[in-house]
């Protein structure tokens, strides 16, 4: 993402994860650490999107230091797609890698932002997670994971108005049942084309 971004690689379940981590800048204390998920592997998703980027300045901005990983079979990550099961064991491997303890944050967009519910109902139970950030959400062919209440005052829930990748009003039937806000961009797509700083402006306002 920047010269300084540091690019490593942690081991999961299916072999070598690939992983990029950025670290607040003006020599800024790290807050924790969040670590951001990736849209579908199958359609050109990899932790370089635009949208996951943005996400991570986000954070950086806000004083956390970003992690952002490859999905099996993606970039330098080893294994194959698999439908969400073993996307949710690298998820977590990266998690356990990078930050075993202390303070963090979950992010994901689109498939990503599914695995990330996933990966926040096996984690929350163990462990306090500060931030949760949903854009974009997976809802149908991968349904995300109900966030429990208690949650909700951490969870940032972003969609695009015109999102024709998932329709806002599939996002609007997931998060009703719960009672879950859902933070909506006037005119915004799946990709929020045109409108980045104001996807980055209001996750940095979520992290306060």
């Amino acid at each position: 993402m920047n010269s300084q971004t540091q690019k490593s690689v942690v081991q999961g379940a299916a072999g070598a994860i690939e992983v990029a981590l950025d670290l607040p800048a003006g020599g800024m204390a790290s807050r924790g650490v969040v670590v951001i998920a990736h849209p579908h592997p199958l359609f050109g998703g990899t932790m370089d999107n635009k949208v996951v980027q943005t996400m991570a300045r986000a954070f950086l901005q806000a004083g956390w230091t970003a992690v952002r990983f490859n999905f099996r079979g993606v970039g330098g990550t080893e294994g194959a797609h698999d439908e969400g099961r073993g996307e949710l064991d690298d998820m977590l491997a990266v998690v356990a890698a990078v930050a075993p303890q202390g303070p963090l944050c979950l992010a994901g967009f689109s498939f990503g932002a599914y695995v990330t519910t996933h990966a926040f109902g096996r984690l929350a139970p163990q462990r306090d997670i500060e931030k949760l950030v949903l854009v974009g959400t997976s809802v149908d062919r991968a349904p995300a994971a109900p966030i429990p209440a208690d949650a909700h005052p951490r969870t940032l829930v972003l969609h695009g108005e015109q999102d024709d990748t998932v329709p806002l009003q599939s996002v609007l039937d997931w998060a009703r049942p719960q009672v879950l806000p859902v933070t909506v961009v006037p005119g915004g797509g799946h990709f929020f084309h045109g409108q980045l700083p104001l996807l980055k402006n209001l996750v940095a306002r979520h992290l306060g």
